[in-house]
């Protein structure tokens, strides 16, 4: 299916071959093992290996990371289990790995347990291609682009080509962006990894990450990984994650419209400072995105003057979830600080913008920032 539109695509990715009498996606497979007489040389023996419910997910998320090309991917419990198999699969004592300093919050954490295995971490922002400055020697590459939350976003080719001449692994978190806003494989990451807990399946319900290779050995890691650790997700999961898939590009097609839509509305507003989204012209990263994203993703940031203005706006809000997480169907927005684990000023608003009709969801923000300027 690599000739057609990313619509066709989602809605057929990982279908088994038509056959009579037979559901289009087959339910979900409940199974701890599976009849198995003699050597074990067949597809499915033992439930934390492999599973048929996967197998769907897995070639599903394959056809819309890399159209028409053989990758693997691998599903997980969570973007996190995805994240630290990556990392701590691909790296042993005394090699060099790079994170963004700006990254997703808890990779702090996955710092802390590398560096306890004796793996030296440097750091360096996403914008402006700053890892290339401490990228001399690294064994993996972890590129995290747009940023969370910060919105900023790196020129991954560049980044990509630097870290191969060197010998250096890349993996790309492609959480906010997914597979229809950006495609890392064919920027030429070695990794493509995601939280599917957000856009992917889009519905705030599953806790769910992936990470798809081009390369059967790295994959082979990441899969062995996976079996160790025993992070796998539940075959329902797995399954309502397929059945979400078919509706990916309706619902990123209106959020993105809808991002872009209060991004130009936000950029009016007095009390706003700091906007950012890729996808608006004035955007410091707009540029960059612009050459290797084909949609701009649901997330909008932004600054209010304080951490009390902050909070009585997302309560004002009629339209909007005051939660974290972010690519649902379901507009939320979240005062960022109060995580204590990302460098933003108190104000900073992340709104993710859901599915919503884009006028009521732009009035609802205009009328909550209107109230803050009510006595």
């Amino acid at each position: 299916m690599n000739t057609v539109g990313d619509g066709t695509r989602a809605v057929r990715a990982g279908l088994p071959e038509p056959e009579q009498f037979e559901p289009t996606l087959p339910g979900p497979v409940f199974a701890a093992h599976f009849h198995l007489c003699g050597e074990p040389t067949g597809p499915y023996t033992y439930g934390r290996d492999t599973n048929p419910t996967w197998t769907h997910l897995e070639r599903a998320i394959g056809e819309l990371e890399a159209p028409g090309e053989p990758v693997e991917t691998t599903v997980f419990a969570s973007g996190m289990a995805a994240v630290s198999a990556v990392l701590l699969s691909q790296s042993r004592t005394g090699d060099v790995v790079v994170l963004p300093d700006d990254g997703y919050q808890a990779l702090p954490l996955v710092r802390e347990q590398l560096e306890a295995y004796g793996v030296e971490v440097r750091t360096a922002p996403t914008g402006g291609d700053a890892q290339l400055t401490v990228l001399e020697g690294a064994k993996l590459l972890w590129i995290e682009t747009p940023s969370n939350p910060g919105l900023d976003v790196c020129d991954v080719r560049r980044l990509v080509e630097a870290a191969h001449a060197a010998g250096t692994l890349v993996a790309v978190d492609n959480t906010l962006a997914t597979p229809l806003g950006q495609r890392p494989l064919e920027l030429g990451a070695d990794f493509s990894v995601a939280s599917d807990t957000k856009g992917m399946t889009g519905h705030g319900d599953i806790l769910l990450g992936h990470v798809t290779c081009r390369d059967p050995e790295l994959a082979a890691g990441v899969r062995r990984w996976r079996k160790v650790v025993g992070a796998i997700p539940g075959p329902m999961e797995a399954w309502l994650a397929h059945r979400s898939l078919a509706t990916l590009e309706l619902r990123i097609d209106r959020q993105c419209a809808t991002a872009l839509a209060l991004a130009e509305a936000l950029v009016k507003r007095q009390e706003v400072t700091g906007l950012r989204y890729p996808g608006l012209p004035t955007d410091p990263s707009h540029p960059n995105a612009v050459r290797q994203m084909r949609r701009f993703g649901s997330v909008v940031s932004f600054v209010l003057p304080d951490r009390e203005q902050a909070e009585r706006f997302l309560t004002e809000l009629r339209l909007v979830d005051n939660a974290t997480s972010f690519g649902g169907v379901r507009s939320t927005a979240e005062r960022r600080a109060r995580w204590r684990g990302d460098a933003v000023p108190e104000g900073f608003i992340r709104f993710s913008v859901g599915a919503e009709s884009p006028d009521d969801l732009v009035a609802d923000v205009e009328r909550a920032l209107d109230a803050l300027g009510e006595s």
